[in-house]
């Protein structure tokens, strides 16, 4: 394996794209003169309308490279034949980095947030959101059995989402043994809630998906298991509610 600085240093930036899709969406992303494009994907079979003349207008002004594609190939881009409507484009993102820099970076203490297994995009920016907010110190968003950083995450972040540092992993036991951390997780039947717990100076916080929790691999992991008081008969709350609470806690 090519282990130079040059084949490291371009890896590490393919690695911190995002490939996001639809018209709309390259619209906004390209009127934002805080986003850093890469590179603007469409396809051969587009027809020239009002938004296609809006996106090659406003890529040509910020000299960002436009690339044509069959409608196969601008699918595989996407990776969402369904709804890229012809268009995708990759944003760099300096906050969306392998989680193997956490152990380089944070030799101190650290905060973070860990998804398992969170299927719903909604909740996801909603969770991004919430933590970019916060003075979390990270999201740690594995790439299988995970939804997608999409266009639809991007909406529910409410323009958050490339301000908050995203660490993805393949799954979460490439993060489940970094020396010295409290991996806590969340659940309704720990005995002990989140208002007894003294917080770890070096602290994962794990959040499962929205119907199953956290998986077993994780839960048998973890050093700390916590709930949060729910009255009135209330059972759980979603995960993106759970995500603002812990990313405030003191």
């Amino acid at each position: 394996m090519d282990d130079s600085p040059e084949y490291l240093e371009k890896k590490a930036f393919f690695d911190s794209l995002i490939t996001l899709y639809g018209r709309n969406v390259a619209v906004e992303v390209l009127r934002d003169d805080t986003a850093e494009v890469h590179k603007l994907h469409l396809s051969k079979s587009n027809r020239s309308d009002e938004t296609i003349e809006e996106i090659l207008s406003l890529a040509q002004m910020r000299g960002i490279e436009i690339k044509y594609h069959s409608k196969e190939a601008l699918s595989r881009i996407s990776k969402n034949s369904a709804q890229d409507q012809g268009v995708a484009i990759d944003v760099r993102s300096a906050n969306y980095r392998h989680a193997h820099v956490i152990r380089k970076e944070f030799r101190d203490g650290f905060r973070f947030l860990a998804l398992d297994g969170i299927n719903n995009p909604q909740n996801l920016g909603m969770i991004i959101r919430s933590a970019a907010a916060s003075k979390i110190d990270g999201l740690i968003l594995p790439r299988r059995n995970s939804t997608k950083l999409s266009p639809l995450v991007m909406k529910a972040s409410a323009g958050t989402l490339f301000k908050m540092p995203i660490y993805y992993c393949n799954d979460l036991s490439e993060i489940l043994e970094i020396p010295d951390t409290a991996i806590i997780t969340l659940s309704s039947h720990a005995a002990d809630d989140i208002y007894s717990l003294k917080i770890p100076k070096r602290a994962i916080f794990v959040l499962g998906n929205e119907s199953e929790g956290v998986s077993r691999e994780v839960m048998d992991a973890s050093t700390h298991q916590i709930s949060i008081p729910m009255h009135r008969g209330v059972e759980s709350l979603n995960v993106a509610v759970t995500a603002g609470i812990v990313s405030f806690l003191p």
